[in-house]
């Protein structure tokens, strides 16, 4: 006969995590206003290019659009890697 083991903490309620986040709305079709330079509402710096590195990319042959992507992937990821973790 084996011997009893210890007994195992039991689990506790159900505890829901946060509530979905809804999805952002779509963009309205046709041309965009201007995005600002200076500042946006919290502080930091907008993007100088923001969308419009990607613009003409219909353009583009097909068999270029991945080295523009990895482009902007790479410049994003830098950006990204600049942020404070705090």
């Amino acid at each position: 006969m084996t011997e009893p083991t210890a007994p195992r903490p039991v689990p506790g309620p159900y505890r829901p995590g946060p509530a979905p986040v809804a999805a952002p709305e779509a963009p309205p079709a046709g041309p965009q206003p201007e995005e600002p330079t200076a500042a946006t509402a919290d502080g930091n710096p907008a993007p100088a290019d923001g969308n419009r590195r990607l613009d003409g990319l219909d353009e583009l042959p097909v068999s270029e659009h991945v080295a523009l992507f990895e482009a902007e992937h790479a410049r994003l990821q830098g950006e990204l890697g600049t942020i404070d973790p705090r």
